[in-house]
């Protein structure tokens, strides 16, 4: 339940950010290896991106890619949450004295991050080859046609192989590894840091949405240049479709600075945010909520168990 749990927060929390993740994406791809005076700017911002994209492609190209980030979202916060809120129930992201450990939490929500990575990469590559391709005129990066998820799937598999859909899985377990241990021992701690200052002692809810805003600012800041790396690793494909511009993370990360220099590895950094900030509180008010509803249904079903057991026995006797 716990797994299943975190995979619903997930997927819920991803058709709100959708949007934000097909802007980020196109602006991670566009000027790809080339200087900023060189590349030709096809979105100034975030707003101007969701204007042309609406534009060229329709308003629903803002939801590009839905399905397989849905799929992603569930696969990747139910092994990531669920796993998390496992060691934190059995107390190993806790000190002696039941304080939140940084160190066991930072451990526990990497370890957590990683796994999710290997488990969501095959969605993350299709997702973002959707979210890539757009009318010629605001094109950037590589473009695969796919019809949906499932063309998606098979037009990967018969060009690249299983290999595939496991393209940038390096990257994307160091991103994870970073942005999990970020997210989930900041909200942790941040939970921890209110309460004992006064704050939302008697609102749950206002608690999970004030210490998921601070664990988002933190988590954008950390993960970006891995994010960029990630995006361009996915949507680079196999040398059958195109002559390959990275062979792995840190071949990624060397030409981008080379090229196009620290503000390339920040590319996206505003979408990011905006995606990161809700995606982040939604998912995890949602994953807190359902945990709290958990733990009173198992309390309730304790009672139930408890006076069916012992009522019975007392009527009996009178």
């Amino acid at each position: 339940m716990d797994f299943i749990i975190g995979g619903l927060a997930g997927a819920g929390a991803t058709i709100f950010t959708n949007p934000m993740d097909v802007v980020k994406t196109r602006m991670q791809l566009q000027g790809e290896l080339r200087a900023r005076t060189d590349a030709t700017t096809r979105y100034r911002g975030i707003f101007h991106a969701l204007y042309v994209i609406a534009r060229a492609d329709g308003a629903l190209a803002l939801q590009k890619g839905l399905a397989p980030a849905m799929v992603l979202g569930f696969t990747m916060n139910s092994v990531r949450l669920g796993m998390y809120h496992v060691a934190e129930v059995n107390g190993w992201t806790k000190n002696k004295n039941g304080d939140i450990s940084i160190e066991k939490a930072m451990f526990w929500s990497s370890v957590s991050g990683i796994m999710s990575g290997v488990t969501g990469n095959p969605a993350s590559v299709v997702k973002t080859r959707i979210q890539a391709a757009a009318h010629p005129s605001i094109a950037v990066g590589r473009q695969h046609k796919y019809k949906g998820m499932c063309d998606g799937i098979i037009t990967i598999y018969k060009t690249e192989g299983f290999r595939g859909f496991f393209a940038g899985v390096t990257a994307t377990c160091t991103r994870l590894a970073i942005g999990s241990a970020a997210q989930l021992t900041t909200f942790s701690k941040a939970k921890e840091e209110l309460l004992s200052h006064g704050f939302f002692t008697n609102t749950p809810l206002g608690l999970a949405f004030g210490a998921s805003a601070v664990s988002g600012v933190v988590v954008a800041l950390a993960i970006c240049p891995f994010d960029v790396t990630t995006v361009r690793l996915y949507n680079q494909g196999s040398s059958a479709t195109g002559a390959v511009l990275y062979t792995g993370v840190l071949d990624c990360l060397t030409k981008i600075y080379r090229t196009e220099g620290l503000h390339g590895l920040y590319k996206g950094l505003g979408p990011l945010y905006l995606r990161i900030a809700p995606h982040t509180t939604l998912s995890l008010v949602i994953w807190d909520m359902l945990n709290n509803l958990l733990a009173k249904s198992k309390i309730n079903t304790k009672v139930v168990v408890y006076q069916m057991r012992f009522i019975p026995q007392q009527i009996h006797f009178k």
